[in-house]
């Protein structure tokens, strides 16, 4: 009889990634936006979903999604590839550019998927360290660069979990450095000062990462895409499974392309928001790291942070423990919420300390 054999040791996802899922009244914990969609977003995409033929594949392409993101970025077509949130894109990047053999670079702290997308797709990975401050430091990005000769160098911009937006400057002199592709993540693209799709040609080994999750209010939807060189999407589409992305979520995303008035006000309702909070609290027992994105990294000084984490969530507040991942002992993350939200942590957390 067929039985199952010993899964992969190399593999999953450390248990100290994943957010926990629990019944709150305050979910400041995974950098959704606070905000639900338009309406009337939610009203044109049910009458466009009883349209759909469902008894037919979707357009393999997403020729109109595709088109649709290249006129807001300024890129064409052929540069834009789609898939079920930032997530997949990541992994095709992988499955295209890495594998075995092949490294990719990462500077930690950093968002954790990018290194372990590249282990599943049997990439190594060269890690370097951030400077205390958690910007990136020009001697370690040399350092790695030349010891690792990585296929892939990942930049994420602004980064999770720590905040800040990489300057131009940096961005620029690491595609100059890296032997490989460069791949920015700017899933909180659209709260930073600049976005490195400026930088984006068809004879430079770039590509940028982005999310419909954040700013567009459709974490649920999953759906994310990259844009760079048409040979690096090109590439990207002979490698991605077939039919990947349904019909519904390309209406989906197709539709909210029509709403960035509406996306542009919650970036500055939620980035006035965040600066409210940072100041406040910047009163407290607290170190805290500037932010370029929807969220703020702090550590409490003279309580364990597991001791305010757990307070926090006695008063039906939950927030991110990053304690255990790399470089960010005793540190916290908390999304910024709505005002009211907000002040609900606020509360909470001045009487935990």
């Amino acid at each position: 009889m067929a039985a199952l054999i010993p899964p992969r040791p190399d593999q999953g996802l450390g248990a100290g990634y994943h957010s926990p899922q629990v019944d709150v009244a305050v979910r400041l914990n995974t950098n959704e936006s606070p905000y639900p969609p338009p309406q009337a977003w939610v009203d044109e995409l049910a009458a466009a979903v009883t349209a759909i033929a469902f008894n037919r594949y979707p357009d393999r392409s997403a020729t109109a999604l595709r088109a649709g993101l290249a006129e807001l970025h300024g890129v064409r077509p052929e540069q834009v590839f789609a898939a079920n949130g930032s997530n997949e894109v990541l992994q095709v990047l992988l499955l295209t550019y890495g594998g075995p053999g092949r490294s990719v670079a990462v500077f930690e702290p950093t968002y954790a998927l990018h290194s372990h997308i590249a282990r599943l797709t049997g990439t190594a990975v060269a890690t370097g360290d951030r400077a205390p401050d958690f910007t990136l430091d020009p001697g370690e990005v040399k350092r790695v660069l030349a010891d690792a000769d990585p296929a892939v160098t990942f930049l994420c911009s602004p980064n999770n979990p720590t905040g800040r937006a990489d300057p131009r400057a940096v961005v620029t002199d690491v595609v100059d450095l890296a032997p490989g592709l460069v791949v920015v993540d700017e899933a909180y693209g659209q709260f930073a000062p600049w976005s490195a799709v400026e930088l984006v040609d068809d004879d430079a080994g770039l590509a940028v990462v982005r999310t419909y999750s954040k700013t567009w209010s459709m974490a649920a939807a999953r759906l994310g895409y990259v844009i760079g060189p048409a040979s690096l999407v090109a590439e990207m589409e002979a490698r991605a499974l077939p039919y990947h992305l349904d019909a519904v979520k390309q209406a989906a995303g197709l539709l909210a392309l029509r709403y960035r008035a509406e996306m542009d006000a919650r970036v500055r309702a939620v980035a006035a928001e965040r600066d409210r909070l940072f100041a406040a609290l910047a009163d407290l027992d607290l170190e805290t790291w500037p932010s370029d994105a929807n969220f703020i990294l702090f550590r409490p000084r003279s309580r364990p942070s597991a001791e305010v984490w757990q307070g926090l969530l006695d008063r039906s507040v939950l927030v991110r423990n990053c304690n255990s991942w790399p470089g960010l002992d005793g540190c916290l993350r908390v999304t910024v919420g709505t005002p009211a939200e907000d002040d609900t942590f606020l509360a909470a957390v001045t009487e935990v300390l």
